[in-house]
């Protein structure tokens, strides 16, 4: 086991980030201890951390604990936790737009990255088109039927496994049919190597939006949620998002939900961080 201390510059609002991540009934978060166990797979080995926050919202420290690949998981959690995004340039940049308000409630909210990339694009997936409550419920019967446990923490089902499973087996879990074909059709992508993560690391959001749009059940929604949480790309809007919609009408007190146009005027300021825009109309609701 080794240990390590990690001190970023602030603002960088932990505890709200956990907050967050405990919404997912997947994670282990302790919000009393201020700590969350991340598993991470690093060239095919599987290491879990422990992230303690040990700092404050201006001098944000963490504790680091995990047994192996010590380099490489501190390379992966700062990617993860977006430690090295300062997150002072991007409230300032909001103080002159009419996000102003939620920019200081929220004040230091980073936006946190999915574990892993597979994972967060098969989570993607289950998500379609379900309430939060059941799409939570699903992901996590998924993950425990097929994913492997360690340390007490769960780990996605590598893209080798799930394609190996059947529609019958996943609908055995209440996935329903098409959603089934959907995981294992991205799954046998992943396994085959014609769908290859690191390479769409170093694109563009464009060219990964093209080659992401190609496959079965991944539409624009999708597609901008991968590059907001498995990529962690600043400049992501989804405005056909329904909790976007509904986070623009309170907080703008419209009568109903704003229209792709009117989002198109409200968004323009907010330029080139639409994804803490987005990330933060979320937490305004939820």
């Amino acid at each position: 086991m080794w240990e390590v201390k990690v001190a970023i510059s602030g603002p960088y609002n932990f505890d709200l980030a956990l907050s967050r991540l405990a919404l997912d009934p997947l994670h282990v978060v302790d919000i009393e201890k201020r700590s969350v166990k991340v598993p991470l797979v690093l060239d095919d080995k599987k290491v879990v951390a422990e992230v303690i926050g040990t700092g404050t919202l201006e001098n944000p420290e963490f504790l680091i604990r995990a047994n192996l690949e010590k380099e490489k998981t501190i390379q992966r959690l700062t990617e993860i936790f977006q430690w090295d995004v300062e997150l002072i340039h991007i409230h300032e940049h909001f103080q002159t737009t009419q996000l102003k308000d939620l920019f200081i409630e929220h004040y230091g909210t980073p936006l946190v990255l999915e574990f892993d990339p597979f994972s967060s694009l098969i989570k993607s997936i289950i998500h379609q088109q379900l309430n939060l409550k059941f799409a939570f419920t699903l992901t996590d019967r998924f993950v425990k039927t097929f994913g492997e446990e360690m340390d007490g923490v769960w780990f996605y089902p590598s893209p080798e496994k799930v394609a190996s499973l059947t529609v019958e087996r996943l609908r055995e879990l209440q996935f329903s049919g098409r959603k089934a074909e959907y995981v294992i059709g991205i799954a046998e992508l992943a396994a085959s190597g014609k769908l290859d993560f690191k390479k769409l690391k170093s694109q563009s959001d464009a060219e990964i939006a093209q080659e992401l749009i190609k496959i079965r059940g991944v539409g624009p929604w999708t597609v901008q949620n991968f590059l907001m949480f498995a990529l962690g790309r600043p400049n992501m809007f989804p405005m056909g998002d329904i909790g976007i919609q509904n986070a623009l009408k309170k907080f703008f007190n419209l009568e109903q939900k704003p229209t792709p146009a009117e989002m198109e005027v409200y968004k323009e300021p907010w330029n080139p961080y639409l994804s803490y825009a987005s990330l933060y109309l979320w937490r305004s609701i939820e």
